[in-house]
């Protein structure tokens, strides 16, 4: 089944029975339009002065096409140092400039193993490099600086809460970002600065809640999701688009139909 397909419903962390949930894209696909989205990610490696205790840092890092993290990192680095000696890591990647609870934003767990780029393929990932880090080429060059490359085994997907599951490695490698990765972050200011009213009528309509706050908190090709303000407390149901959408102008060409109709079913 290709990446890109919808999921099977999402999973809960609540203990009662599952409810029929809309088609959403794959976590494998929000992993990969997550680490698009992300620059510096926090790297976990085996120390070698502490046997068996995991070590922290934090690190910049692009991708190749494949989706593998790619560091440049320098000999002297303790983390380094632990490669060296145990190339098994894992890469923490989570959500920037998330509003609200920093809980409920998206984050993924990459699990696999970080080791030197192989000399014929410097080139090819130095440019990858540097077109995320410009600042790099200062040092890119020094002796003691080396490209590592993270291949993963296994992901782990948290999208918010109750929205989690393991990603099989070559379901994630064979994904793409979302479309509306690069103009998601505009759709959302404009809709949460301007359009309020509007998002409290698409949750009655399509949700059957009751809200008097409402902030849009992710939207991609598919659909969107909310955090309502209800009597019940927060909540933050998704929302499905009439059909699949591919650039901002067709996202305001479906939310403006969306509204339409709700206004007319009101």
């Amino acid at each position: 089944m290709s990446s890109n397909q919808p999921t099977a419903p999402r999973q809960h962390a609540s203990g009662g029975p599952a409810q029929s949930q809309l088609p959403e894209p794959s976590h494998a696909e929000r992993s990969r339009t997550l680490i698009s989205l992300v620059t510096i990610a926090t790297l976990s490696t085996v120390s070698r002065k502490h046997p068996g205790f995991p070590f922290g840092s934090l690190m910049p890092f692009a991708f190749d096409s494949a989706g593998r993290p790619i560091f440049l990192i320098s000999n002297m680095a303790m983390h380094t140092q632990n490669l060296q000696n145990d190339p098994r890591c894992s890469l923490f990647v989570a959500q920037a400039g998330a509003d609200g609870d920093p809980l409920g934003a998206a984050r993924v767990t990459l699990i696999g193993r970080a080791e030197p780029v192989p000399e014929h393929e410097t080139a090819s990932v130095r440019d990858i490099y540097l077109a995320r880090h410009e600042n790099s080429r200062y040092w890119v060059d020094f002796a003691d600086f080396s490209f590592f490359r993270l291949a993963p085994i296994d992901l782990y997907y948290v999208g918010g809460f109750g929205v989690m599951g393991w990603v099989d490695a070559q379901d994630y490698e064979h994904a793409s970002p979302d479309p509306l990765v690069e103009a998601a972050p505009g759709i959302l200011a404009h809709m949460n600065a301007d359009h309020v009213d509007s998002m409290i009528l698409l949750a009655r309509s399509h949700a059957q809640m009751e809200a008097t706050e409402a902030t849009m908190t992710s939207v991609d090709r598919l659909g969107f999701t909310l955090r309502l303000k209800t009597k019940d407390g927060m909540k933050g149901p998704r929302i499905n688009f009439l059909h699949e959408v591919a650039t901002a102008q067709e996202t305001r060409k479906m939310l403006v139909e969306m509204v339409r109709q709700a206004k007319a079913r009101d």
